[in-house]
């Protein structure tokens, strides 16, 4: 499955990975399409085998802070949006931590990693052992090979405390610390923290995953201690390279001996419609996760040229472009102006040597303006000039012959106004939408 890895119409933001037996779980926020709002209501859970992690199955609803059609509310003290949960097993039972905004976070149980959960409690501490008001942000919950119990939360300073592993939702007296990653103004705003915490174990060292102020990264520190100090290690992606960037919220998680980080992409030209993607990733020896760039490939080793591409699956997009959903069954990339750039990484062409060309074929909806999308491959500056497809002014499948690659490549679209027969048109329509691109194929 490529990237986004689950239906292209399923909005899953702030995902934490979990494997619980045999099974691999996402727990996320519910974003909405065209909504200009973070976060829903609701909770939902998607798993799949951790041997065919290209086939996810949603288990629906989880968890509400308002009643719907089909569920009554889990909560009596809110009606406000949830967002960025978490979940743990202890003792057979699996517990959900929701951080709800603006009100008291809580902490459900059910006896199935799926849900759904029922509400055990809010958090139950003292004033003066919670920092973040006692919300709780972005909880992420951390049970220790020893069974004892972590949380860690916060917006713009990190937070920890430990909870009574008996009940899964008592703060330890005494237990509160803050700046538990090193955030002081004299550190830089790449570095501090923001939100979106993410505890990991791995080995003996403690992995803290989280959003820092600037930029669209996801960055991570470690300790040998699950209390801390945490100390910046790197950052290991970044959703706005290339890409119009937002917020990122994530984590990493072992499948069958790979990791991987678990993060989302922005699409709909908002910062509130948000898709769950995936990268392969490396811990090296001495804890170093080296970063990693964005690709269309999510837990593909690579993409299929020579069957339909959805053209949203673009890891590049430059220019002012972006992913917009018509429909549930339709998405496009849209708003593509003359000098605009759509990436996908990577493709597996093969070692046919036979044909020296291929046919690349565009489905387009049209918008009235003829243009041409210029092919290049492995680098959108400077890579190879494979041909071009001139597209019309309706909606139609546009083809172009350009020439054959074999192996695995990056594969870039340049948009430009006018053809090779009518460039004079830039000066008039330099700021119109050529086309919108639905699907492309190669044809040999």
């Amino acid at each position: 499955m490529a990237n986004p890895f689950l239906p292209l119409w399923e909005y899953i933001p702030d995902g934490e990975p979990r494997q619980f037996g045999d099974r691999v779980y996402i727990y996320g926020s519910h974003d909405r399409y065209g909504c200009d709002e973070f976060c829903d209501y609701k909770l939902k859970v998607w798993s799949a085998p951790v041997n065919d992690l290209n086939n996810w199955t949603c288990h629906g609803h989880s968890f509400h802070t308002r009643p719907d059609s089909d569920h009554p509310s889990s909560v009596t003290h809110t009606e406000n949006p949830l967002y960025a949960p978490d979940c743990v097993e202890k003792d057979g039972k699996y517990y959900l931590y929701t951080y709800i905004l603006g009100a008291k976070g809580c902490v459900s149980v059910s006896d199935r990693p799926e849900g759904p959960f029922k509400l055990i409690s809010t958090y139950n501490y003292a004033p003066e052992d919670a920092g973040d008001d006692g919300i709780f942000n972005d909880a992420g919950v951390l049970v220790d090979d020893d069974g004892r119990v972590y949380v860690y939360y916060g917006f713009t300073a990190s937070n920890m405390n430990e909870l009574d592993p008996d009940d899964m939702h008592t703060v330890i007296p005494g237990s509160l610390i803050k700046h538990v990653i090193d955030d002081g103004e004299e550190v830089p705003e790449e570095r501090r923290f923001f939100e979106a915490s993410s505890p990991r174990k791995i080995g003996d060292t403690y992995y803290l995953i989280y959003s820092p102020r600037k930029g669209s990264r996801l960055a991570y520190a470690t300790s040998k201690s699950p209390v801390g100090p945490f100390t910046y290690r790197g950052y290991i992606i970044d959703n706005g390279v290339d890409f119009p960037g937002g917020n990122d919220h994530g984590s990493i998680c072992r499948i069958g001996g790979q990791w991987y980080i678990f993060y989302h992409r922005m699409t709909n030209n908002s910062i509130s419609s948000r898709r769950a993607c995936v990268e392969k990733i490396e811990i090296l020896p001495d804890g170093t996760i080296p970063p990693v760039e964005m690709t269309s490939l999510g837990f593909e080793e690579s993409l299929n040229p020579y069957r339909a591409v959805s053209a949203d699956i673009a890891c590049v997009l430059r220019g002012g472009c972006f992913i917009t959903e018509k429909s549930v069954f339709e998405r496009v990339i849209t708003q593509i102006k003359d000098g605009c750039i759509i990436g996908y990484k990577y493709f597996d062409f093969g070692e046919d040597d036979s044909t020296k060309t291929m046919e690349l074929a565009l489905k387009c909806r049209g918008t009235g303006c003829a243009g041409r999308i210029v092919v290049t491959a492995d680098d959108y500056d400077n890579g190879e000039i494979l041909g071009s497809v001139d597209t019309g002014l309706g909606d139609g499948v546009y083809k172009g012959r350009i020439k054959s690659l074999t192996g695995r490549h990056a594969v870039f679209f340049k948009a430009q106004i006018g053809t090779e027969k009518g460039n004079w048109m830039r000066q008039f329509f330099e700021n119109r939408t050529i086309c919108e691109i639905e699907e492309f194929v190669f044809l040999k």
